[in-house]
């Protein structure tokens, strides 16, 4: 996400990174550089100027001309606006509703089905929660399907009568069943439009006046640019909604809207889509975001992210198996599945610092083991849990099983022997000299 931008401020910012004779006049033309990056982005051309003017404003004042390292205080500059831009602090659900009642709205198109359901996903398995979905959209059946469709996948129940076409109605019929049958939140689908016309915001305004939600959404297709801030304007005007949601930011989104809503609205990004799958659900962190922006990665989002696939009872099992030389391919192929879970791949890779540069132009697929699970696939029980028993012949077995060549089956298994005696050196007395070691490339 953000490819584009993230080079062009990086060009912009060159100039001004190292211990180099810095000047007023390359801090002028470094930010006016900064403000045509903007602008190519599709952030709206007075918030562009305003930005800039704020860094130029703050670098002459914060006496960057002088400052030992000029670069990175101008960078932290930088930083610390398009935070503040992007709306500074981390905006949570209010869910203290009985049951919490969250209004989903947008147009037709904007992803609205599908993040109501990574949205009950995420509540159900992060917080604990007991959704229920409720398909409001009486105007497509389609819709009302494709909601079953996406509840089933995710094991949510879904509320819905094709028979009701007051959408009014269905919302407050879907929220007495609700409370009679315990479900702690609401999350109501409603029809979308492919314009913003009268006839839909009066609907979405009754339904909103009616169930009196904790949290009214507005959902938008990130990929619209500046379009998509000025559809949230109108929708504000007559929702106030409580949020914005920003899906296919992992298109080639060039990042405006992200950057200008917050201005434009004055309501905050409470979650990003990243990706088709149930699990490609963010909560918008703009701090996390402006240093993704500016190539500096997102650590954190990365450790929480394989936090929350940590297993430690497997990892326990684990531990026991490579202090006895035990660790097989199988357990191998569990870690994999524990990577995967975390999400796509290339958005992973983008939160490694630095990484971002290393991957433009790189198109990697979202299923990029799958080449070493049907090697591993290949292999006899009794291979993968003695990798020592491959010879030769087993190998070429393996080649023509999984349809990859040998020299990949050779690769595979220099590399699993490797990772085996690096997980022992951790175990043992190395692990402490490998972490200090690590210290060093924390961003």
């Amino acid at each position: 996400m953000f490819d584009n931008l993230s080079d062009k401020l990086d060009k912009a910012l060159h100039v001004l990174r190292g211990h180099g004779q810095i000047t007023e006049i390359n801090v002028a033309e470094t930010t006016k550089e900064v403000r045509r990056a903007l602008l190519d982005a599709d952030v709206n051309f007075k918030i562009a100027k305003e930005f800039t003017n704020r860094v130029k404003e703050k670098a002459l004042g914060q006496n960057v001309l002088t400052s030992l390292q000029p670069g990175q205080l101008m960078v932290k500059i930088v930083k610390d606006e398009l935070t503040e831009l992007m709306g500074g602090e981390t905006e949570g659900l209010n869910l203290a509703g009985s049951p919490a009642i969250i209004l989903m709205s947008g147009l037709q198109g904007s992803g609205k089905t599908t993040f109501s359901g990574k949205l009950a996903n995420f509540l159900k398995k992060k917080k604990g929660k007991n959704p229920l979905l409720v398909a409001c959209d009486v105007y497509r059946p389609a819709a009302i399907d494709q909601l079953h469709v996406v509840g089933d996948q995710i094991g949510v129940p879904v509320y819905s009568d094709k028979e009701n076409n007051d959408p009014v109605a269905l919302a407050k019929a879907g929220i007495a069943h609700a409370k009679e049958k315990g479900f702690n939140v609401v999350i109501i689908d409603t029809a979308g439009r492919l314009a913003i016309d009268e006839q839909m915001m009066t609907e979405i305004a009754n339904i909103r006046d009616a169930v009196k939600p904790q949290e009214t959404l507005f959902v938008v297709d990130a990929m619209t640019g500046q379009d998509a801030v000025n559809t949230a304007k109108a929708f504000n005007e007559i929702l106030n909604f409580q949020g914005v949601v920003l899906t296919k930011l992992d298109g080639d989104t060039r990042g405006g809207a992200a950057l200008s809503i917050k201005s434009v609205v004055a309501k905050p990004i409470k979650f990003i889509g990243t990706g088709e799958k149930m699990e490609a659900i963010d909560v918008f962190h703009p701090s996390r975001m402006a240093d993704r922006i500016l190539g500096m990665g997102d650590v954190v989002s990365l450790v929480e992210r394989a936090q929350e696939q940590f297993d430690e009872e497997e990892a326990r099992k684990i531990q026991k198996k490579i202090a006895k030389n035990r660790f097989g391919f199988d357990d191998f192929l569990s870690q994999i599945q524990q990577i995967k879970k975390m999400g796509n791949m290339k958005d992973l890779l983008g939160m490694i610092p630095g990484a971002g540069k290393a991957l433009k132009g790189l198109d990697i697929d979202d299923d990029a083991f799958k080449h070493i699970e049907a090697i591993i696939h290949s292999m006899t029980p009794e291979e993968r849990s003695d990798p020592a028993l491959l010879n030769a012949s087993r190998k070429k077995r393996i080649a023509k099983g999984s349809g990859r060549d040998i020299q990949e089956v050779n690769q595979l298994l220099k590399q699993f022997k490797q990772m085996s005696k690096m997980m022992k050196m951790m175990q043992g007395g190395g692990g402490k000299k490998m972490m200090q070691m690590m210290g060093g490339l924390r961003p």
